[in-house]
């Protein structure tokens, strides 16, 4: 039963003319899925509206072809033809009773239009601002581009309305929106009516606000999402005049929909952002107006989503990656199952696919977009197969990911570990600073193994092969994971770079083994990093807190180039730059001398020595996959004990970030006992439709 401390959650809220069942609002968010993937989109939003969620959006929902943002895949809504893949998803959206809500979004100084080669509109003439800094610039608006764009808002609140949905917002947030563009005098530097005054610039939102009104009348609900704090200086659109804006215009739309600055300041992961971060930002502004307002903050704790309602500072706890980690959060809470919620971990892999234009995924929920791709419920497994025993080597997050879901299918699983703690990676990184959170991929399934009466764990079980083959077990799973090299193999050097061994090297397994002198008061110590995730950064923090002068070493043009990516590269930087790190980007490694680092230019091979008291190597890592390979040698053996099938996971596999571990983990589990599917396509996919001759 829910705790009547939650009760608070479940209160029905008006939405202009609608009633959302709940507090519990999904807002808008990218999945890489968008006009390629719309079934595969739609089945994940379906998901949510089964897990409870109140109100549930689409992505970024690009509403004419004037203005769109290739190569990044969002949604579309420019013609006709868009709509019966929309309709697919309001319709999924409702099945629980949810309301469907569409994020309409004309990207202006945002959209380069790369696919249609339109010119881009904008409300000032100035350079395009995208993720790449492409040499586009767009032309301002004049009086009949404002007028088309006035009804191309209504255009598609029409088709909005036909294709099912509930709500629109208009997107006016993270530098991505139309409006927020207007706002800002930044991106706003006009002399008319439209320009100057903050009165003036509010007008065009005033405008298509009551064009849409006229259009859909009072059968759907407006919302309003706007930036809480550009934080780009005295231009921009700032906390302050956020308020101003709110109290001139409360009753505009009938939900305000608040949401910090750039995308990287209102979705920062757990490394840089707690939960409930925005709410400083937020605090107030809900009673500039008598519309609700939603805002977000990785909500992830019930007990906080409860204090932010009783306190009045927000009216809906709106949610993007916590309602992907767990689509289920609200029945769970709503059950009394707090302990089953899989928390974010704020790793902001789902972003990746947004990011790299490719299905998004995360950490803690594998079965994320697989919902009608592969069939996957994140609550549910598929009936057990004809076998009965499994074993699993190795407590990793592919090894405890592999036991959760095997056991929940009701195999009896026996989960070997070498050491004497579960989590495997994710149990040393999780002592690293800011990575914290991410023990939850560990807490998590640790729990819900211990759940289970059909599950047997053991520690200090460094198995052997001749163990393997006397227990009797039919499957194995080996899940051993990887270690880093220490040779320097990675991207640069893929052969093993020339060290002498006498300078002091680490990896990453050596450091967060305590492996390294813990006070380096007045050493060198060089951080290459060949990886370009986060551990290179990471490795960096914790050799300057231990007081060494740390010079960064990367062969890439950024410090830890990936988490571009995940949100998070500038601010590794500004951490790196405050802690006295001294960043050398596009250089590499020739040589480890014995107390120098032979240094070169990726582009111009000129050679500098760099003299060091040590080095972290933070390049590739190798599969610890002997036991897996000692296996197969005796393949001659299994018939007579017992075993079936043999199979290596996660890292062991190919080392990954943690995602593609609990991602194999899963997968292993759902496939077992399986037909083959031979060299049929083990996934569904949305082909494109031929047009006319």
């Amino acid at each position: 039963m829910r705790d009547a401390r939650y009760d608070i959650l479940f209160e029905p809220r008006q939405i202009g003319p609608l009633t959302a069942k709940n507090r519990f609002y999904q807002v808008p968010h990218c999945n890489g899925g968008g006009y390629r993937d719309p079934s595969a989109a739609a089945a994940m939003r379906g998901i949510k509206s089964e897990g409870g969620w109140g109100v549930i959006f689409t992505e970024q929902t690009e509403m004419h072809h004037s203005s769109e943002i290739t190569p990044f895949i969002e949604l579309r809504l420019w013609e006709d033809q868009d709509i019966p893949a929309l309709r697919r998803m309001s319709d999924a959206m409702k099945t629980h009773g949810a309301l469907a809500g569409i994020q309409l979004a004309y990207s202006g100084i945002n959209g380069p239009n790369f696919y249609t080669k339109e010119v881009p509109l904008a409300p000032s003439a100035l350079p395009i601002r995208t993720f790449t800094n492409d040499p586009v610039q767009a032309r301002a608006l004049d009086k009949t581009d404002i007028r088309n764009l006035r009804r191309w808002f209504v255009n598609a609140a029409k088709r909005s309305k036909i294709a099912g949905f509930d709500l629109i917002c208009l997107y006016g947030a993270h530098g991505f929106g139309i409006f927020q563009h207007f706002l800002s005098r930044a991106t706003n530097q006009r002399t008319d009516e439209y320009g100057g005054s903050l009165e003036n610039r509010s007008r065009f939102a005033q405008e298509v606000v009551a064009d849409i009104r006229d259009a859909v009348g009072d059968t759907m609900a407006l919302t309003m999402r706007v930036s809480l704090d550009e934080t780009i200086g005295t231009l921009g659109f700032s906390n302050a005049e956020v308020r101003e804006y709110v109290a001139m215009n409360a009753d505009l739309p009938d939900l305000w929909d608040l949401a910090h600055g750039a995308w990287e300041d209102c979705s920062g992961p757990s490394r840089f952002k707690e939960e409930a971060a925005q709410e400083v930002l937020v605090k107030g502004i809900r009673e500039l107006s008598s519309r609700p307002v939603v805002g977000v903050g990785r909500f992830t704790s019930p007990d906080v989503m409860a204090r932010m309602i009783r306190q009045g500072i927000l009216d809906f706890i709106g949610c993007a990656r916590p309602s992907i980690a767990d689509p289920f959060l609200p029945r769970k809470v709503e059950e009394g199952r707090i302990e089953d919620i899989r928390e974010c971990i704020g790793c902001n892999i789902c972003i990746t696919g947004d990011m790299t234009m490719s299905i998004s995924r995360c950490t803690q929920n594998p079965t994320f977009m697989e919902e009608w791709r592969k069939g996957w419920h994140p609550e549910r497994m598929n009936p057990k197969g004809e076998s009965t025993t499994v074993l699993v080597v190795g407590a990793g997050p592919a090894g405890l990911e592999a036991t959760r879901a095997l056991a929940l299918r009701g195999y009896d699983v026996a989960l070997a570990e070498a050491g004497t703690v579960l989590g495997g990676r994710v149990a040393r990184e999780r002592l690293l600073p800011g990575l914290a959170a991410w023990g939850r991929v560990v807490d998590y399934r640790q729990y819900q193994i211990s759940q289970r009466s059909n599950v047997e764990t053991y520690f200090d079980s460094r198995l052997t092969v001749d163990d393997i083959l006397a227990f009797g077990f039919q499957h194995i799973a080996i899940a051993t994971g990887a270690h880093w090299r220490r040779d320097g193999v990675a991207r640069q050097h893929v052969v093993p770079m020339p060290i002498d061994p006498a300078m002091p090297l680490w990896t990453p397994d050596d450091v967060m083994a305590g492996a390294f002198p813990q006070d380096f008061r007045g050493r060198t110590v060089v951080v290459y990093d060949d990886d370009h995730y986060y551990m290179g950064g990471v490795m960096a923090e914790v050799m300057a807190k231990a007081g060494a002068k740390v010079v960064l070493v990367t062969p890439s043009a950024y410090v830890s180039d990936w988490t571009r990516n995940t949100l998070e590269q500038g601010a590794i930087h500004v951490r790196l730059a405050g802690l006295g790190v001294e960043i050398r980007l596009n250089t590499g490694i020739a040589a480890i001398a014995a107390d120098t680092v032979e240094t070169r230019c990726v582009y111009t091979d000129g050679r500098r020595p760099l003299a060091c008291d040590g080095v972290v190597m933070v390049a590739s890592r190798i599969s610890d996959d002997l036991l897996f390979q000692d296996l197969l040698q005796r393949r001659a053996d299994w018939a007579d004990a017992g075993i079936s099938s043999v199979k290596v996971l996660g890292d062991a596999a190919a080392p990954a970030p943690i995602a593609w571990a609990t991602y194999a983990g899963h997968r292993y589990a759902r496939e077992l006992d399986m037909p083959d599917p031979g060299d049929a396509l083990p996934f569904r996919r949305e082909v494109t439709a031929l047009g006319p001759l």
